[in-house]
């Protein structure tokens, strides 16, 4: 009987081990990581848009996520990583990786500059978030694949 249970639960720990893996997978990661700046990005956006009003702690939150995206997205492009789960990633990023890890680079400053700037005001995050949005723009422009 025991040696029944023992496969079983051999099984069960191959599966889950599989079910983890595809979780970490660099393309899933990398999309994760993009989903967290989309949904910080959204305040931003309505604040910059006056279709909300300016919250210095939502923008400093913000910033936050894009900081710790920059600090973990360019090590999410592994060589083999260029396809699967439905990834929207360009191939220019492997075949310009220089480039592509030169506006990863650009969105990372962008950020910390913001962050170091605290903006206090709608206008001082003019100021400062306007170029992170100009590197999300170019990289998307250069380095990723539109539906």
């Amino acid at each position: 009987m025991s040696g029944v249970k023992i496969p079983a639960l051999l099984i069960g720990l191959v599966l889950y081990s599989i079910a983890i893996a595809s979780d970490d997978a660099p393309q899933q990661v990398r999309q994760d990581l993009m989903k967290d700046v989309r949904q910080a990005a959204k305040p931003v956006g309505n604040m910059l848009r006056e279709k909300e009003a300016f919250n210095a702690e939502t923008m400093m939150s913000s910033l936050m996520v894009f900081a710790k995206v920059a600090d973990q997205y360019g090590a999410q492009f592994p060589e083999g990583s260029e396809s699967g789960f439905e990834t929207e990633a360009a191939p220019a990023i492997w075949e310009d990786r220089e480039g592509f890890d030169m506006a990863l680079m650009e969105f990372a400053e962008a950020t910390k500059i913001a962050i170091e700037s605290g903006p206090q005001t709608l206008e001082d995050a003019r100021t400062t978030v306007s170029p992170i949005f100009k590197t999300c723009k170019g990289c998307h422009d250069n380095y990723r694949i539109e539906d």
